[in-house]
C-alpha cells in the first residue's frame, strides 16, 4: 500500500482522486463563503441526491489533510471550509455568524516570536478576529 505525506508530516495511505471528492471541492469552490460541511453536504446533494453525508464528510477531511482546502477552525461553531487555501487571516461577525477573509499580509515570523514556559513548539497559527460585519452594522441603524 502506497503511503502519502499530509501537511503535518502523518504517514497516511494515499488516496486517489475521486469523483466524490471532484464533487465536494467543486461545492466548496462554488459556495465562496465559507460553508459548514453540512453546507457542502447539501450542495453535492442537490445534484447527486444519492451521496451520502459520511462520503462528503470524509472527503472534506481529505481534502483538508492534502492542503486542498482550507478548515476554518470555529471556536463555539462548526468548522467551515475555504477554497482560498493559502494562509491568511479571518473574521466572524458576532450577529450573523458569517466569516470572512481578512485582508491584510499572513505573519509567517509571528510563531518566532511566541515565547512559551511550557516548552510547546509552536508549529503554525490560526487568528479569527470577532466583529461585526458590514450588513449586520447597517441592519442595526
Amino acid at each position: 500500500m502506497a503511503l502519502a505525506t499530509n501537511q503535518t508530516g502523518e504517514r497516511r495511505p494515499a488516496t486517489r482522486n475521486t469523483i466524490q471528492r471532484a464533487l465536494v471541492l467543486e461545492a466548496v469552490q462554488s459556495l465562496h463563503e465559507h460553508p459548514t460541511s453540512a453546507d457542502v453536504y447539501e450542495e453535492v446533494r442537490a445534484k447527486h441526491p444519492n451521496i451520502s453525508r459520511a462520503t462528503v464528510y470524509r472527503n472534506l477531511g481529505v481534502l483538508a489533510d492534502k492542503g486542498e482546502v482550507l478548515r476554518v477552525e470555529v471556536a463555539g461553531g462548526a468548522d467551515r471550509y475555504d477554497f482560498f487555501n493559502e494562509p491568511h487571516y479571518h473574521a466572524r461577525c458576532r450577529q450573523c455568524g458569517r466569516i470572512f477573509d481578512i485582508d491584510m499580509p499572513y505573519r509567517f515570523d509571528l510563531t518566532d516570536e511566541v515565547v512559551d514556559a511550557h516548552g510547546f513548539k509552536i508549529e503554525g497559527h490560526q487568528i479569527m478576529f470577532d466583529g461585526t460585519c458590514p450588513s449586520c452594522q447597517k441592519d442595526s441603524r
